[in-house]
């Protein structure tokens, strides 16, 4: 078995050359087609898990992903994000998840958290812990997508950036009244209040996040202006001039969707804006990965965008503006990755062991590989009730 995949990735990977330290001797796969044929290696993997094919061969990623928890192969060369893309890129993970097996138990996955339903799953991930979120994220605790106008831009530039950027797509003007669901620690609400004076209201199903965004409220002085409530999107009520959910959709199942797109119908005031943020696809179908599905989002989907719009459409609500912004979620999630590697030391680690610890960096290290060489997209949609009225010529204003 080790012999095949070996075969395999020796064949399949062209961007690298991986040394392989096993308990039985080396191996070298792959190649660059820039390097001499006796170059280093790129990357050393030494393996010590005398299981590590065969988990492959049965569980695909997730096997090798439980290899890595359980700390049975480490990288003595290269870095682990950088090892990953290198697989990416040369689609090794498609060729292991052709087999059979591996697809029936990524089936078997997804029913599973099918049936747990959107809360429970939801709360698998957001409610682990704030000291684990505090360790990566900024201040605002921004956990979606970015936006980088500069090199130098840290974690809470990238998020402010993009808090900015929403408002303006939204047209956002004081007095006006914002719903965002989905709102997560309440950073875009909290800045929208802050900047604009809206008075914003926020839906989450995470108890940890609510508690946080109110807190922060106070802290900010604007708790008069921002209502976090916990709870089902679906329980919303009232109408709204603004509306953006950012983030939350990755989190729907299929049998939501339809209320989902209704909700920002019945609760969108005439000639009011909407935007809709979320991780999808390029491709007409995704396949999530099972280590993903097991460990880090449940129930998780990447949507492509014709199915997002055909729900927008559905509800007779405009169209006007479709930005891919998956380019802006690698400075992101290397912020993230950066912060974690330097603050993980802080975590209890009776509460988040080596193997934990592992898992999530892990989950960090793909994310960048997976921005830029996945077949990821990140969908930023500007909807509107009316479209029979000036409307301006620039996204967000000439700059």
């Amino acid at each position: 078995m080790s012999a095949a995949l070996l075969d395999l990735l020796d064949h399949s990977l062209t961007t690298a050359r991986v040394r392989f330290a096993l308990p039985d001797g080396t191996r070298d796969v792959g190649r660059r087609a820039d390097a001499p044929a006796n170059a280093e290696p790129d990357f050393i993997i030494r393996v010590t898990d005398h299981y590590f094919f065969g988990r492959i061969a049965a569980s695909g990623s997730l096997g090798f992903a439980e290899s890595y928890m359980d700390g049975g192969w480490t990288l003595e060369r290269g870095t682990l994000e950088d090892f990953l893309s290198a697989l990416l890129v040369c689609r090794f993970r498609d060729a292991i998840h052709a087999r059979p097996s591996v697809g029936l138990r990524l089936a078997l996955l997804r029913l599973r958290h099918t049936l747990l339903g959107t809360r429970t799953n939801v709360r698998s991930h957001y409610d682990i812990g704030d000291d684990l979120y505090a360790c990566f994220l900024d201040e605002t605790r921004g956990y979606t997508c970015g936006y980088q106008l500069a090199p130098e831009d840290d974690g809470r530039t990238l998020q402010e950036n993009k808090y900015e950027r929403i408002c303006r797509k939204l047209h956002l003007a004081r007095g006006h009244t914002l719903l965002d669901l989905g709102c997560g620690y309440g950073g875009f609400l909290l800045h929208a209040a802050r900047h604009y004076g809206a008075r914003g209201t926020g839906i989450t199903n995470s108890v940890d996040h609510a508690a946080f965004a109110e807190r922060r409220a106070r802290e900010l002085g604007v708790a008069e202006l921002v209502t976090i409530r916990c709870g089902d999107f679906r329980e919303i009520a009232g109408t709204y001039d603004r509306i953006a959910s950012i983030g939350m959709f990755e989190h729907i199942t299929p049998a939501e969707r339809r209320d989902f797109f209704a909700l920002y119908r019945r609760l969108m005031r005439p000639g009011g804006f909407g935007l809709f943020h979320a991780i999808g696809c390029v491709t007409a179908t995704n396949r999530s990965d099972p280590f993903i599905q097991k460990y880090i989002f449940p129930g998780s989907r990447q949507t492509p965008l014709s199915t997002i719009v055909a729900g927008f459409e559905r509800e007779s609500l405009a169209v006007l503006d479709v930005e891919n912004m998956t380019r802006h979620y690698h400075p992101t999630t290397r912020r993230w990755l950066e912060a974690y590697r330097a603050n993980r030391h802080t975590l209890d680690r009776t509460r988040y062991d080596e193997r934990f610890q592992r898992m999530w960096e892990l989950y960090l290290a793909g994310c960048v590989a997976a921005t830029v060489y996945s077949e990821g997209a990140l969908w930023q949609i500007v909807v509107t009730s009316e479209y029979r009225r000036p409307l301006p010529l620039y996204r967000v204003g000439r700059t």
